[in-house]
């Protein structure tokens, strides 16, 4: 609760910061932004934190303003009307389960940086998926895992080395609230680890009309060891990453029926949480059914949705391990424990010893996604031991192709763009492409007016960054250089930012250092480079990677123009894909699922450069952004994929990128360049948004799993 009264003028000012719903509103982010703009901006955009720091004083001339108070009623109108508006998109003979929701489930949630309980790309497409069943009114709760120290915070030493700053999560200031079990108590539901039971606590993330159930093991009444053993995300210990994915899983089913919430479908997004059909299937059982009833109606009811198109990527437990951890569960399966236990077996090893989570999920869902047509080809060509007497590309795997919401990584400047020449209703026909050809009619000269806006803001939070690690953190002037305070607004800038990680080969640039410094200093056409991401703190070869690329973004030879930005979270990446010119993606071939920071880019007209690998395989049609190495023929591994790469970056540089963005008129306006982001916007908004991927879902795999065939989407 916050610590001053609200006057009544504006007393709902603390729902509103209690939903990340304002986290994709302008208009709600406004109110706050110009309740205490100073706070708003310490706050990094947090308008729980805000009103807690607020002064009463502040509280009431705001409550007493008119313009304030007219900003506020227009924030709250549009608030409740999307809270309360029907769910008209799609219409099927079965209706629609809003008593019964679709229960989704994912090891991490990212939904804005206030709640830092997320790690990646798997967390921030959580995070769109929740966003826009809210926006679709698509009745739809989440299960997720609260973890009071999230991820880590980076810090770079003077040596390019990263370091990992864990920081406890100030409850009291974050967008959530602590579910109380019937009896007032903070026990909702209960888990058995061996021989230990541990109480399960719950806390609630309102996103618009979505619910998000986080799990808590931090009681009292806990062990202290398992207090704890939820604190942070991805923890490499195996042990314990087991236990966190019984507890997500088993304990995630028991929360909601606690809640006396009945889901109609259950979603499994990639394996960590699969141990929820388990749960579901033991139920069955204790009912009465049979085994082979049981997992034949959790599937039919279960999607699974695999992220993961490496076989190191999967998690796998030792059977031993996994017996020790669920000994007293799995009694509960009497003769037919083994059997369970077979539908982890990835049919890859002899032994039979090992325990697949993405095989589990596989194995006890009816409908498997990939999350793109490339991705569905390689699923099914890895997973095809499943299902070893049929085809391969019979392997039952299909594939939805992930998308971005829309509003939540649009920069205001160009919303406010779409606006004016798209219509005030754009949103509500975000994924009718037909809509979009009208933005080729868009001036060029007001499109690149806002695209300079958002660079200069991006390089002015690189300069703000580096000026106040000098000054607090007492770093070293080289630091302050690798932040990019040199940085010139009027040059060609590009983003690398991703984890990182080798087969994302965020040195491939380097790989001809003479050529690429040429390139960037060439004083006509000067290109400036930033980077950012994170390495796992137990990846010794990626920190290193991530060491030697720092060390050479800080070489004087590149004048300044490489830059480094620390602690890569949601915060500076809105900054970075709104506000670079170009979107830098060189994953190795078929180790990228599908990707979704180029999205984010292409939607603000920033000009996506990529090998054709994951979404862009899809998305590229030779005019809306650049595709690397794409003729060389069959794909090559290794030295060969690196060196064909690399050179065709550089090509692609010289002759095509830096000669389009420096063609200009007399009036400073290249043009050719906004034809090409023109392009980008209309190719891709409305085939890679989260609203076309979540009507793709339901048609595809919620509807089949309700029994409906035949949907008509409105």
């Amino acid at each position: 609760m916050m610590p001053q009264k609200m006057p009544g003028s504006i007393n709902r000012l603390e729902e509103l910061a209690y939903n990340l719903w304002w986290s994709w509103h302008e208009d709600a982010r406004r109110v706050f932004r110009s309740l205490d703009y100073p706070l708003w901006k310490s706050s990094v955009h947090n308008p729980v934190k805000l009103l807690h720091q607020v002064s009463q004083e502040t509280l009431l001339s705001a409550a007493s303003d008119p313009a304030f108070l007219a900003q506020y009623d227009e924030a709250m109108a549009a608030f409740d009307a999307q809270m309360n508006a029907p769910s008209n998109w799609l219409k099927h003979p079965g209706g629609e389960p809003e008593h019964n929701p679709i229960a989704y489930f994912s090891m991490e949630f990212a939904f804005h940086n206030s709640l830092p309980i997320y790690a990646g790309g798997l967390g921030i497409l959580a995070g769109d998926i929740c966003k826009e069943a809210s926006d679709m009114a698509l009745p739809m709760v989440a299960v997720g895992f609260m973890y009071p120290q999230g991820y880590f915070h980076q810090h770079i030493s003077a040596d390019g080395w990263q370091e990992e700053l864990y920081r406890q999560l100030d409850f009291e200031e974050a967008p959530i609230s602590r579910v109380r079990s019937p009896d007032g108590g903070n026990v909702v539901a209960e888990v058995q680890l061996g021989d230990i039971t541990l109480g399960l606590g719950v806390w609630l993330v309102r996103v618009g009309r979505t619910k998000i159930y986080l799990l808590d093991t931090n009681l009292e009444r806990n062990p202290e060891k398992y207090r704890s053993m939820a604190a942070r995300l991805y923890v490499a210990e195996r042990d314990q990453r087991l236990e966190q994915e019984i507890i997500l899983g088993i304990g995630g089913v028991r929360v909601l029926r606690a809640l006396n919430i009945s889901p109609s479908i259950w979603h499994v997004n990639e394996g960590h949480t699969a141990f929820m059909m388990l749960e579901r299937v033991r139920e069955k059982m204790a009912g009465g059914a049979s085994f082979d009833d049981a997992l034949n109606a959790i599937k039919a009811t279960t999607v699974f949705t695999t992220h993961t198109p490496v076989m190191a990527g999967h998690d796998v437990f030792q059977l031993p391990v996994l017996q020790k951890y669920l000994s007293s569960y799995l009694k509960a399966f009497g003769p037919d424990r083994d059997r369970i236990l077979q539908l982890g077996d990835e049919n890859s090893r002899s032994d039979g010893q090992i325990f697949n989570m993405t095989a589990f999920a596989l194995q006890t869902a009816a409908q498997r996604s990939a999350v793109s047509q490339l991705h569905e080809t390689i699923a099914k060509k890895m997973w095809h031991g499943l299902w070893a007497n049929v085809p391969e590309d019979e392997v039952p795997i299909k594939h939805v192709t992930n998308g971005v919401h829309v509003c939540s990584w649009v920069a205001p400047e160009i919303y406010h763009l779409f606006e004016k020449y798209l219509g005030a209703d754009w949103t509500d026909h975000q994924d009718e492409s037909k809509i979009w050809d009208r933005i080729m009619a868009m001036p060029n000269a007001e499109l690149w007016t806002a695209h300079q806006a958002l660079k200069r803001k991006l390089i002015g939070a690189m300069r703000e960054s580096g000026r106040i690690r000098w000054v607090d953190d007492n770093i070293e002037l080289k630091q302050v250089l690798a932040n990019g305070v040199l940085f010139d607004n009027e040059a060609l800038t590009i983003g690398f930012a991703r984890r990182f990680t080798e087969y994302k080969r965020p040195a491939l640039l380097f790989r001809d250092i003479e050529r690429l410094k040429r390139i960037i200093n060439n004083p006509f056409r000067p290109v400036q480079i930033v980077f950012a991401g994170k390495s796992h703190p137990a990846d010794l070869a990626s920190k290193q990677l991530l060491q030697h690329v720092h060390g050479l973004a800080m070489q004087k030879d590149f004048q300044g123009r490489m830059a480094f930005v620390e602690d890569y979270d949601m915060h500076i990446a809105r900054y970075l894909v709104q506000g670079v010119d170009v979107w830098l993606n060189t994953p190795r071939r078929f180790q990228e699922a599908s990707g979704t920071s180029g999205m984010k880019a292409s939607l603000n007209g920033v000009l996506h450069l990529s090998v054709p690998d994951g979404w862009w395989l899809e998305g590229y049609n030779g005019a809306n952004g650049w595709s690397i190495a794409s003729d060389f023929g069959p794909p090559r591994t290794g030295t060969a994929e690196d060196e064909a790469d690399s050179k065709s970056i550089y090509e692609l540089l010289e002759e095509e990128v830096s000669p389009l963005y420096y063609r200009r008129d007399r009036n400073g306006i290249p043009h050719g360049w906004i034809r090409m982001a023109k392009e980008a916007m209309r190719s891709v908004i409305p085939v890679f948004s989260a609203r076309r991927m979540l009507k793709d879902y339901t048609t595809k795999m919620y509807l089949p799993a309700l029994g409906v065939t035949s949907p008509q989407v409105s």
